[in-house]
């Protein structure tokens, strides 16, 4: 123990903060906390902006509105203005390089042509519409050749030319004469090449193997015809906005009746002075 107690008093102390250091670091802190101060509120001002700017769209004809590009917060502020007020709100880009957000009314939602051309980074107006809908007709004719093309080659008749000329032959007596002496000579292999490749293939190949597949009918206790999301994108959104809302809904009656109760629970405790008073008893 007496060694160890040397040792410590042999050490170093930690050296002390001076008071320029704690004053340093005070207005580190405060620094620290006016900025934080300074970001939010630049966010609420950022959130009223969106907010009068999107009820200024609801009541014209423009199909759409467009934001310039912006980090994941402010466009995180937008979405849900957007969907809070019933709109379609969407984000195109990269991002932190030129990711901005687009607000549709649910009557003019976006098309696929759309989608995919913001998504390419080609904007969209009439001009890249145009081009959209022609390579979409472009490529829905090749489409339609190569569908015909494969029923036409699926649907012709096998060739006879090659069948008779091979029963012709077989008919002539010298060909009589060849494929008796064919029979003859006929070479048999010593193994079946198949039991080589057995392991890869099987015991049963082509067409002897195929079996028909047929999916499952039920999953657990459920068909899985049930299963299957037949809705379309507009309505999908239109389904998530909705959970959306009521979930936020729902959280601002808890916030009015948590401020509520806590309303009705301060007006039920009786002043400090009041009770102090009742405790004292009177002398005269």
């Amino acid at each position: 123990m007496d060694l160890l107690g040397s040792i410590l008093n042999a050490m170093d102390k930690p050296p002390t903060a001076n008071e320029e250091q704690k004053k340093l670091l005070k207005r580190q802190k405060e620094m620290a906390e006016r900025i934080k101060n300074k970001q939010k509120e630049e966010l609420l001002r950022f959130r009223k902006f969106v907010e009068e700017r999107v009820g200024r769209f609801a009541k014209d004809d423009r199909p759409h509105i467009e934001f310039q590009p912006l980090d994941k917060v402010h466009r995180s502020i937008i979405h849900e203005v957007a969907e809070y007020g019933g709109f379609i709100c969407m984000s195109f880009g990269c991002e932190d390089v030129d990711r901005y957000s687009v607000v549709y009314k649910k009557e003019n939602a976006p098309t696929e042509d759309e989608i995919a051309a913001r998504r390419n980074g080609d904007g969209w107006n009439e001009e890249v519409a145009k081009e959209y809908a022609e390579r979409r007709q472009k490529q829905k004719e090749i489409e339609e050749q190569k569908r015909l093309a494969r029923a036409s080659v699926q649907n012709s008749p096998p060739s006879t030319s090659a069948s008779q000329t091979t029963n012709n032959n077989s008919n002539s007596p010298n060909s009589t004469g060849r494929n008796n002496a064919s029979k003859e000579t006929e070479i048999k292999p010593t193994f079946n090449y198949k039991d080589k490749y057995a392991h890869l293939i099987g015991q049963e190949a082509a067409l002897e193997a195929a079996r028909k597949t047929e999916t499952n009918a039920t999953y657990g206790f459920v068909p899985s015809k049930n299963k299957k999301d037949v809705r379309s994108i507009e309505q999908t959104l239109a389904d998530i906005q909705a959970k959306k809302r009521l979930k936020l809904q729902q959280q601002q009656e808890q916030q009015q009746q948590k401020e509520h109760d806590e309303g009705q629970h301060a007006n039920a405790e009786p002043p400090a002075s009041v009770t102090s008073a009742a405790s004292v008893p009177n002398s005269h």
